[in-house]
Parts: structure tokens; sequence; C-alpha cells
């Protein structure tokens, strides 16, 4: 069996208020040239469709062309999608019924009375056993190990099983993603592999964006990663995974396939910081013919100027890169200019005097409009002890 892995396609997803459709549209088009060239017998793509649960009706219909597109270059394969945490599972499967005409099968919730309904039967190829992402604490124990089972009790032609999944897998690479750490990407808390069970074939995830085999899985469970990069931190290869099974029980043959993206997210300088006169002289000697998204590394001493904003959109000017915005950080200082509040100073201090002290440790200037702002939020807080 023959299998196109994909992943957490964000459609939708804008940076910074620019619209990335043109970047979408373009590895959607990737994604049907790959069905064409490759003809594979699935085409997985193993949830987080959109980057919201409420895309907009172009984005919606960007995603609906794409699968008549993939299907019409390969009418025989089976597409399957499963939704992700961005997604919105039940609207999923609102079209379930009428997808099924073009081969797309579309599990977006768990059903924990017809299992069966998470089995996919690629005949005489092999089994599918497709689950969109579930919260922890609603996934029935040992589900997966169960529904691995009743396909084995069918699999007498000793046919490859797969099963999909959309959550974090204990012991990933997730860096690029944003307010995580070994126990919680993305919002997910994670899991031992041991949880999927044994006697599958092939584990096809998703969720975290970076492409990679899980650790002691002996290459069997495997993240294809996000075909575009969702943010600056997102510095690795950008693919899909081409997936082959002889048999069940044989080894997974793989391949990596990497996505153009026609706009890439580009920082300068691309490692370490600069200062904002150095990222200013790497912004202005930028390619003018280059198309990029850019974000200027800065190391401050204490405050960017008032002015650095505009004076890096005035730099790009002309030419065909979008500007972002600055990440500045603050130099390293010697750790006695520090002050380490005690707790009792901790909590004698005002809620406005910490975010003050926050905002200066991170270089931020705390602007009027900001002090105004976090005053405005702290009495809704208090507004609503009291009631």
């Amino acid at each position: 069996m023959k299998i196109l892995h994909t992943s957490d396609w964000h459609l939708g997803h804008t940076i910074y208020n620019y619209d990335r459709m043109e970047e979408q549209t373009a590895m959607l088009e990737q994604m049907v040239t790959l069905v064409a060239e490759h003809k594979p017998d699935v085409f997985l793509l193993c949830g987080d469709v959109y980057h919201t649960s409420q895309p907009s009706s172009s984005v919606q219909t960007m995603f609906t062309d794409a699968m008549v597109k993939i299907h019409n270059a390969h009418p025989d394969m089976k597409i399957i999608v499963t939704a992700g945490n961005h997604d919105s599972g039940t609207k999923h499967e609102i079209f379930r019924n009428p997808w099924m005409a073009l081969n797309v099968h579309v599990i977006g919730t768990l059903n924990k009375i017809n299992r069966d309904e998470h089995i996919i039967e690629i005949p005489h190829k092999g089994y599918i056993i497709a689950i969109p992402y579930v919260n922890e604490r609603n996934m029935p124990e040992g589900f997966f190990q169960e529904l691995i089972e009743q396909v084995n009790k069918h699999n007498t032609e000793n046919l490859p099983v797969i099963m999909t999944a959309h959550t974090t897998v204990s012991g990933c690479d997730f860096s690029g993603h944003d307010d995580c750490s070994e126990y919680v990407v993305g919002g997910i808390d994670s899991i031992d592999i041991r949880q999927f069970g044994d006697r599958y074939d092939y584990l096809a995830l998703g969720h975290i964006h970076h492409a990679q085999y899980i650790p002691g899985s002996q290459k069997k469970a495997r993240y294809s990663g996000t075909p575009l990069p969702v943010s600056f931190d997102e510095t690795y290869d950008h693919s899909i995974t081409l997936v082959e099974i002889s048999q069940h029980g044989e080894p997974v043959q793989s391949e990596t396939i990497s996505i153009f993206n026609p706009r890439p997210l580009v920082s300068l300088p691309s490692q370490e910081m600069a200062s904002w006169e150095q990222a200013k002289q790497l912004l202005q000697e930028f390619p003018s013919d280059i198309e990029a998204y850019i974000r200027l590394n800065v190391e401050i001493e204490d405050f960017l100027p008032p002015e650095a904003q505009m004076e890096a959109v005035n730099l790009t000017q002309g030419k065909k890169c979008r500007f972002c915005y600055i990440n500045a950080k603050r130099k390293d200082r010697d750790k006695s200019e520090t002050k380490i509040l005690t707790v009792q100073e901790f909590q004698s201090e005002k809620p406005i005097d910490i975010a003050r002290r926050y905002a200066e440790d991170s270089g931020v200037d705390f602007s009027q409009e900001m002090i105004d702002m976090f005053m405005e939020a702290q009495k809704m807080v208090e507004d609503e002890i009291r009631d």
C-alpha cells in the first residue's frame, strides 16, 4: 500500500495581517501534482485542515476545490481527512455523505458507539484506522488497541494496518511551537507512544509541525509536519511523507518530499541577534525582487527607538518582501542589575507595577496606551470577582 501522509495545512492562516492564500494555493497545487505523479492508494490529511474553527467561505472554497482536484488527479485513491484541534470536528462532518461520492472520507469526531466508523478498508491494499483529535479526557482507555484488534480479526490477507492521530507524543521535537514544554504542546498534553497499542504498521501523526519519527517507535510513528511554516521559528524543511508498506509486519519504506514555499519566512539576521543599526542595514540590502516575509532579530540595551517600526516599513518600499515585526530582546545583563522579588514582595506589588517590570525586562516600551489597556483589563477582572 502506498500512502501520501500530510497534516497541519492551517488554511486561512494569516501572518501579521498578511493574507497567505497565494502560498496556500501554491501548496495545494503541489499536492495535486504529487498525487498525479505517485498515484498513492491513500491520501491522509491528519488534522488542522484550517487554522481556525470558523474559516471564511473563501478558505473553505479553497479547501473543497483542492479536494476535487486531488481526487481527479487519481480517482481510485481514497482520501481520508481527520479533524485537528484547530478544526471544528462537527462542521467537518456536515458534508460527509456528499464527499463519499469523491472517495473522500471525513472523520471529525470520535464515535464511541459505532467504532467501525473509524475503520476504512482499502480493498486488497490495507486498513486505515482514522482517529481525529480527541481531548485526552474523552478518549476511552485502550481505544486504539481495541480498534487494532478488531481490524486484525478481519485481516485475513495480512494487509498493512495504518492508524492516524492528532496529538502530542512524548519525546517529539516541538521546536517552532510557542509556549510549550515536554508535557504540553499547542494545548495538547503529551501521551506515551505505548498508549497507541501495538501491531499497527504505521502511525500517521498530525499536530507537531516539525517532520520526524517518534523516538522508540522503530520508524513506525511519524509526524509529517506542516507543508508551510506557520511561524518564523519553524526554521526546518517543510514537507509531506510518501509511505510504502508491502505487507502487515513488514518494514515501512518512506520518502520525505519537500514543499516549495513561494514566499518564505525570513529572519534577519538568520542566527543570533543584531543591533538596530545592523538590522536596518540587512533589511536595506535585502534583494528587492525576492518575495518573503521579514522578521528583524534585534538586540537592544533598553528600548527600541519610537520610530523603529516605521523605519523598517520605509526600508521595504519598492521591494517585494513584506516586513512583519521586530523581534527585540534585551542584552543579557549582570544578574546584580536584576531585582529578584521575594514572595512577600511580589504579593505586595501592585499588578500595574509587575506588568511595567515585565515590559521593562522584555525591552518593551510600556506606553500610556498599554497602561490604559492593562488598567481596563484589571478593572474587568475585579468586577468579575465582585459579582
